[in-house]
């Protein structure tokens, strides 16, 4: 291994090393706690090295963003190809997304609440968004119904299950209630 390829694995493992504190930190005391002195102190570090990797913390977020995207998919994808016939496969979608929201709260913020530097819905947004996005029309696009436009059922889906996730969580809906929603929406969205 050249000296080259052993400086970008430890620099590729320092910024793991700094998303994972981040997330760590953002799951145990909220993202306010996430400071980039904080960080530093916590994977023994100075600041100039988390400044060489992310200009600070909007960036930071975005890191997280994006691999809580990737992780969503994969827990949506997972879910759905555990269920047999189109209403279970969109219950399972909906239960996924929100044990993902509730599991990992600040991941979940990160991804669609607190500006991480990304563009959404847009031609230069990450593939890690897209693909999560694409994790859901993947099961849901086909039970929109006729005359209406996959994506557009998705999105309408999307921030219906988004709601339940941030108003419950905000006690807003009381959550032995969630799957009594989750039901609803299913019935009343997917023309099953």
């Amino acid at each position: 291994m050249s000296v080259q390829e052993r400086k970008q694995r430890e620099r590729a493992g320092r910024e793991r090393l700094i998303v994972a504190t981040a997330r760590e930190l953002a799951e145990q005391q909220g993202w306010d706690a996430v400071t980039t002195r904080r960080l530093a102190e916590r994977i023994e570090y100075s600041q100039p090295v988390l400044y060489s990797h992310f200009r600070g913390k909007r960036e930071i977020i975005g890191a997280v963003a994006l691999e809580g995207a990737t992780e969503l998919a994969a827990a949506v994808r997972t879910a759905a190809s555990r269920a047999s016939g189109s209403r279970e496969r969109v219950a399972a979608l909906a239960h996924a997304y929100l044990d993902f929201a509730e599991r990992h709260p600040a991941v979940y913020d990160a991804i669609f609440q607190l500006d991480g530097g990304l563009a959404y819905a847009q031609e230069d947004t990450p593939e890690q968004l897209k693909d999560a996005f694409a994790a859901l029309l993947e099961s849901l696009g086909d039970v929109a119904g006729d005359g209406v436009h996959p994506g557009l059922f998705t999105e309408v889906f999307w921030a219906a299950l988004h709601g339940v996730a941030t108003l419950t969580r905000a006690r807003r809906l009381p959550p032995e209630d969630t799957q009594r929603r989750v039901e609803l929406l299913v019935d009343r969205l997917a023309e099953l």
